[in-house]
């Protein structure tokens, strides 16, 4: 075996010479290193200025640059964020002014200016006073722009290109990792020469993939054109007046930029033929689709040579080199301009071809054809297939191939199968558990809110009275526009505290110089939490928040806490502040929706993504702490989740019917999920999490079997081998990813690999683009392309079988490994009743694939119970495909890549060796975790195991009798049913399980026996270890107090105690119903008496009208009960819609509609 290579994480950062592996991000941290760098040996003494705001697909690059300080820092290079984009470009534009003057420290300070499509936009008047006013000679300027071309993480697609012409800046179109440091520093030496600021385009294709690059000190050695500078030079300098700078600019600027892009072959043909008849001119990533369409169509570029096929690839796609252009063109008959969104080298393509005389002059197409129909819109992004189509249609009308016919046969019908319908299931992007947004956000009832830029903008699709958003800093001016117009008297806005700092207190400032009536809700999270959990870019607390505002005018101000005593007595908050209890919001927003004018409330709870990591690093207390539910308390409301809003409340599906369990791996302690009206839940405090024997046991259970596993034969590289990882964000799918590229790396293996994230961080769907060669020049396009992935690794099921899924699966080549655990979405938390519909997904993907191709892995429960959290998940399912011979890396580089990840590293490693070990022998991992919760207590599917089961259940509830006169109902209905002659029984099956709901109401008796049953002590002894104190959360209606504003009862907290207490109130069981009973005289109680004697009437109707033409109504009438959930208020409201319910389909049941009675 070849030696591997010898890697640090600094290489990235350090190395002078040869080969290394990084990000777009992180390329883009070395470009100043290596500016630097080369100005050193040209003697210069440089400084660097970066300065920006951060967004996607830039969002970690503030991070990322922090990260790389020491290295900046020591090549003078002073990294300020901004604290919004306009004045971080302004900030680059003083950098440029240093030497001006004498008291310059350095020959020139170059600059770097970095932000998102709407930072750009938001830009573009310093962009145009700056770029007038030119670069230093020794200085210049890249701006950085983030494009999100198919808006993933944005609240518009952006194309910054535009914006950057009306500013006269030159643009410059990167395809991959390489183009990024060769064009950056190309982009410097171009400023520097022309006095132009230039641009670099960047897009998630590119910054948020990874490839292994040469980094060789002489690959960019700038040319000097042979091209006449003005006397006095393009350079800034003062006085200068504005003409002087038009002219300047107009007149040499921009033609000195042209003559540099020439002379340097940033626009450069890469395929020529000695016949060319077809020419392709592309740019950026679009260039990357072309060459991956060529691959797809089986063109080489050999056979495109022999075609007569011609490529451009343009890497400075605004201006448009006008000699590139026609020297390009001279012999060619027609030329396609390939270029994502609105066109802008066609334009330019075609006013330099215009005056060619007719003979001479190629044809032109791009955006549309020759007919005016869309060829390569500009809409969303261009894929290699979509091109790949075009391209067939233009070469087939001079040459033939039946390979070209096969693949666009099989692309077309590749559309088709994907456009089948399929499960109306998404994993839609939400908020993390415990995420202070979750209770934030809500409005009261009678109130609409407006959302605002940042987390919280996701709940304008979680129903909460939320709708319209604005621009970043625009938050509440819509309102000022509305509010004459309208009988609205009153409205709320969402702010964050990151975009308050970034401009949103200009917005409070309108509003308050309006007069109009709007509450600001502040939502102060201590963190940017959309892109990282980057620290807000200056000092601000809500004690200064709240000075702030009162000083603009704000006619009153609240604070809203989850630790309302945490301030300090001299925290100096405005005069009048109220500080409260994050638990009455509803009221405080309901009081602050009448006060006239503009008020503020100022929601305080730290981000809890930002709180987990600050735990973990032991910045701060991790509250000893936990919450537990006991399912068979549980009734499946769904209450914790409507008032918790949290994804770490998870179904668990009983015997009994679906239950609710807290996942202690997800869970982040914001402990709103409290707040539902349940007696289920209680806290563990003190103790820790009770860890799996597998783990416990660690080195010496495994290490002998794994020593001893056969290793698979690996894929060969001669051709590309292309892996998706699909997975949810915020679980750590996407170190799958930057694992297999670093250990390609380390074998010297060509690598690019792509994570598509952005939003979907959030608990959304990630995808992650792994691609290996034997060469890195093998590989062009990041994203793999329609129906070629040979591997999908889906530690999501619900994403493996989304459309971006299926799209790469081909039959008879994409093999799968599939991890069926269900991890709910969002839409659970308001559906109570939701389903993600496993099995269909499963069934798209074996189609896709083929069945034998598919391997569905219990991944996450065995994981999570080999390794006690479900964070081992990821490295699990690895370990499973790469036993299986599907992943092309050896076992040595990747442990050597885990090690250098620095993370969780043992966790990793054993969790590759149990994947390994379950792929080779799932018997053996079994025999260590034992069955799950569903293998050792199946859940019945018989009618006479339901009867049995549940007569056990109710002669504990009460006793014997009671059980008997369960079984008789059972039996009545099963008789009557058998009659029908159809051989079914779903209604005897829908009495017994509902009938059993009914009789076995969970009141105070049945409470007490359920927490004093030693199975509810045994859960908590195999959950938790150490010395704790279980506390329970109750509202008992003979002590709990009411709500003022709801009138609900109010739950409290009780001690151990209880238990002595529940012992005592389990024993009094036998006085349940009688007139001795104290409890039985409660609405309540006499409401849950009457609907058994309600259901037994209704069952008798039943029996007496049954035929088989109702007897589908008479299921459904029967399984009413199901709905029937909750405690107190709870069970009031399912009870009202219940009854409701069940007036319509009497109705039906004793007059069928013709659509609902048997077929014939």
């Amino acid at each position: 075996m070849a030696k591997l290579a010898t890697v640090t994480l600094d290489d990235k950062y350090t190395l002078e010479e040869g080969r290394i592996y990084l990000t777009g991000i992180q390329a883009l941290v070395r470009l100043p290193l290596m500016q630097r760098q080369l100005d050193a040996r040209a003697g210069l003494n440089t400084a660097g200025c970066i300065s920006g705001y951060r967004g996607s697909p830039l969002g970690g690059l503030d991070q990322q640059l922090w990260r790389a300080q020491k290295f900046l820092t020591k090549q003078q290079i002073e990294f300020q964020p901004g604290v919004n984009e306009d004045l971080a470009a302004t900030v680059i534009w003083g950098s440029q002014q240093v030497n001006m003057y004498p008291d310059a420290k350095y020959d020139g300070v170059f600059g770097l200016w970095y932000g998102k499509g709407p930072g750009v936009d938001r830009s573009g008047d310093v962009f145009k006073h700056a770029n007038y006013a030119g670069t230093s000679k020794n200085g210049g300027v890249l701006v950085l722009a983030g494009d999100d071309h198919s808006c993933k993480s944005s609240t518009l697609p952006h194309q910054t290109e535009y914006a950057f012409i009306d500013a006269q800046i030159p643009v410059l179109n990167p395809s991959g990792v390489q183009d990024i440091i060769d064009f950056g520093l190309h982009g410097w030496a171009m400023s520097r020469y022309s006095g132009c600021w230039v641009a670099m385009k960047t897009i998630a294709e590119t910054v948020e993939s990874s490839a292994a690059v040469d980094v060789a000190p002489g690959r960019v050695a700038p040319i000097i054109p042979d091209f006449a500078l003005p006397e006095g030079g393009v350079h800034i300098r003062w006085p200068d007046t504005p003409k002087d700078q038009e002219q300047r600019l107009m007149k040499y600027k921009l033609y000195a930029a042209l003559a540099y892009a020439r002379a340097n072959k940033l626009n450069r043909i890469v395929i020529n033929s000695p016949t060319p008849r077809l020419g392709i001119i592309t740019t950026g990533k679009a260039y990357l689709d072309v060459m991956q369409a060529f691959d797809d169509l089986g063109i080489s570029e050999t056979d495109a040579a022999n075609i007569g096929i011609r490529v451009l690839k343009v890497g400075m796609s605004w201006p448009l080199n006008r000699d590139d252009v026609r020297e390009f063109a001279q012999g060619l008959e027609e030329i396609i301009v390939v270029e994502e969104k609105r066109a802008v080298m066609e334009n330019q393509v075609k006013e330099q071809l215009y005056n060619w005389r007719e003979d001479v002059r190629p044809t032109v197409i791009g955006k549309f054809d020759e007919q005016g129909n869309w060829n390569l819109p500009s809409m969303d992004e261009l894929t290699p297939a979509r091109i790949a189509q075009v391209l067939a249609a233009r070469i087939n009308r001079f040459f033939d191939s039946p390979e070209i016919h096969e693949r666009i046969e099989w692309l077309t019908q590749k559309e088709r199968e994907i456009a089948e319908p399929r499960p109306e299931v998404a994993r839609i992007p939400w908020f993390c558990p415990g995420c202070p947004h979750n209770s934030s956000t809500k409005v009261p009832e009678g109130s609409r809110a407006l959302a605002g830029i940042g987390c919280h903008y996701m709940v304008n699709w979680m129903d909460r009275s939320t709708e319209t958003f604005t621009h970043m800093g625009g938050e509440g001016a819509t309102w000022i526009g509305q509010a004459p117009f309208t009988t609205t008297k009153h409205v709320f806005q969402n702010l964050g505290d990151g975009t308050y700092y970034h401009s949103g207190s200009l917005a409070i400032r309108a509003a308050v110089a309006s007069g109009v009536n709007i509450t600001y809700k502040i939502l102060f999270n201590d963190a940017v939490a959309m892109t990282g959990g980057q620290p807000v870019d200056g000092p601000i607390s809500v004690p200064q928040i709240t000075r702030q505002m009162a000083d603009e005018g704000a006619t009153r101000i609240i604070v809203l806490s989850d630790e309302p005593n945490k301030y300090p007595i001299d925290a100096h908050f405005a005069p009048n502040v109220d500080i409260r209890h994050r638990d009455t919001l509803d009221e405080t927003q309901k009081e602050l929706r009448e006060v006239p004018g503009t008020s503020i409330l100022i929601f305080d709870q730290t981000c809890a993504a930002e709180k987990r990591r600050r735990r973990k690093r032991k910045l701060i207390v991790d509250p000893p702490k936990r919450v537990f539910i006991n399912d068979l308390v549980c009734e499946g409301c769904g209450d914790c989740g409507e008032k918790s809003n949290c994804l770490a409340v998870i179904p668990v599906e009983t015997e009994f019917g679906r239950k609710r369990a807290i996942d202690q791996s997800a869970c982040n302690k914001d402990f709103s999920c409290l707040n539902g009206f349940c007696p289920s839940f209680v806290t563990i405090e003190g103790g820790t999490l009770r860890k799996p024997e597998a783990a416990a046991k660690g080195d010496q259970h495994g290490d002998a079997v794994f020593a001893s596993l056969p290793k698979p034969v690996l894929p060969s590289l001669a051709e590309p081998w292309s892996v998706l990882v699909t997975g949810v964000g915020g679980t750590g799918v996407v170190t799958i990813g930057a694992l297999l590229g670093m250990a390609a790396h380390i074998e010297g293996k060509g690598i690019v690999g792509l994570d598509m994230a952005g939003l979907a961080q959030k608990g959304g769907a990630v995808v992650s683009h792994i691609r290996f060669a034997d060469k890195q020049e093998k590989l062009h396009a990041a994203r793999i392309p329609a129906g070629e992935a040979n591997v999908v690794l889906g530690c999501d099921l619900l994403v493996a079988a989304s459309f971006e899924g299926l799209a790469k699966m081909r039959r008879n080549f994409t093999r799968a490994v599939i991890n069926t655990h269900e991890t709910i979405t969002g839409a659970f938390t308001r559906n109570p009743d939701f389903e993600l519909k496993s099995n269909e997904h499963k069934k798209a993907i074996a189609d896709a694939c083929g069945a034998d191709a598919v391997s569905f892995v219990e991944g996450s429960d065995v994981a999570t119970r080999l390794m006690g959290d479900s964070i081992a998940t990821n490295l699990f399912m690895l370990g499973v495909a790469w036993q299986r011979g599907l992943i092309p890396i050896t076992e040595d580089a990747l442990m050597q890549a885990i090690d250098l990840n620095g993370v969780a590293i043992e966790m990793n490693k054993q969790s590759f060796y149990w994947g390994r070990l379950f792929a080779h022998d799932p018997q053996k991992v079994i025999d260590v975790i034992g069955p799950n919760e569903k293998q050792a207590h199946p859940i019945a599917t018989t009618l006479d195991d339901m009867v049995a089961k549940r007569k056990t259940f109710l002669t504990g509830y009460q006793n014997a009798a009671y059980a008997n006169r369960y079984e008789a109902l059972v039996r009545k209905v099963a008789s009557a049913e058998q009659k029908l002659g159809d051989g079914h029984d779903h209604l005897a099956k829908a009495t017994a399980k509902y009938y059993f709901k009914l009789l076995a109401y969970k009141d105070e008796y049945e409470v007490a026996r359920l927490y004093t049953d030693p199975a509810f002590t045994a859960k908590l002894r195999k959950n938790f270890t150490g010395k704790y104190k279980v506390k329970f959360h109750l509202a008992p209606p003979a002590l709990a107090t009411r709500d003022m504003t709801s009138g609900h009862l109010k739950k409290q907290v009780f001690g151990p105690w209880m238990m002595q207490v529940f012992g005592v109130l389990a024993k009094f069981k036998f006085l349940r119903g009688t007139a001795m009973d104290p409890f039985g005289k409660t609405r309540e109680r006499k409401t849950e008496r009457a609907l058994i004697a309600h259901y037994e009437q209704l069952v008798d109707e039943v029996i007496a009208g049954l035929n088989t033409n109702n007897d589908r109504i008479a299921g459904a009438l029967l399984a009413l009960p199901e709905q029937i959930r909750g405690y107190g208020h709870v069970k009031d409201a399912n009870l009202a819609r219940v009854k409701e319910r069940e007036d319509e389909l009497r109705q039906q049941f004793h007059n069928p509609p013709e659509h609902l009675q048997a077929a014939e």
